[in-house]
């Protein structure tokens, strides 16, 4: 049964949500503080989070960017902003932090537990994917940049000097990178990305591939590697210098 933390200030909001979702088969417990949320996140055995945005000592938006920087426990954790602010601006910078989803304010618990689950599917559908390939699978260099899939680390590369320090890149930020990279020149369409990212059934937004993209990118500068086709997808443009094992 999914546990679920939601952080949110609003003390009616808890116990009848929670009453709810037990019919999805979900249990659900509540954080009134960001900080309270944080040290229970720390604490382990939550499968998702439901995070306001307008929040006492931070604001939601800080708090996903800390889980999104934080421990490689807590980077790849579900998260679904709710919250009263369901401005387009809003959304888009929820998910440049990092979300997966957002469910603005008032909303229907129906709609909240099928997101739930559909998140929750893709990352199961995520962590399925084979282990034993990934252990065998070399590092790959590119012109400014090496990727090792073992460790999911990438790093800057710089003719006559040792790599770099790692990028501090999300779970799902490394994940998009690595996917483009096993293939360069590949043009991978919006809905496939979500599809090879998060497992099956993706019927989140391709927006959120656009955004996902741009963040990257932020990232990655000065290399520019990843290319845009319009109305097609995106591909990866890196200059390879070969494998190392």
């Amino acid at each position: 049964m999914p546990h679920l933390l939601l952080i949110d200030d609003d003390h009616d909001l808890g116990p009848p949500l929670g009453s709810y979702l037990r019919r999805f088969d979900f249990t659900l417990e509540q954080a009134l503080a960001p900080s309270q949320g944080l040290a229970r996140l720390a604490a382990g055995g939550v499968d998702a989070v439901i995070l306001d945005v307008m929040l006492p000592e931070m604001d939601g938006f800080e708090v996903c960017r800390r889980l999104r920087t934080g421990p490689p426990a807590l980077q790849g954790l579900p998260v679904l902003m709710l919250t009263a602010r369901g401005e387009l601006t809003d959304r888009v910078v929820g998910l440049e932090l990092g979300a997966d989803d957002y469910l603005p304010k008032p909303f229907e618990p129906r709609e909240l537990a099928a997101r739930l689950t559909t998140i929750l599917r893709r990352q199961r559908g995520a962590a399925a994917v084979p282990a034993a390939p990934l252990a065998a699978e070399p590092v790959l260099r590119f012109e400014g940049l090496s990727l090792d899939p073992l460790r999911r680390e990438a790093r800057r590369l710089a003719a006559g000097e040792p790599a770099g320090p790692a990028l501090e890149l999300t779970g799902t930020e490394f994940e998009l990178l690595l996917l483009l990279a096993r293939e360069p020149g590949r043009v991978f369409s919006r809905d496939e990305i979500l599809g090879r990212l998060r497992g099956h059934d993706a019927e989140l937004f391709t927006r959120a591939v656009d955004i996902l993209v741009s963040r990257l990118r932020r990232k990655l500068e000065p290399l520019d590697c990843i290319r845009t086709l319009r109305n097609a997808g995106y591909s990866f443009a890196g200059a390879p210098l070969g494998a190392l094992r």
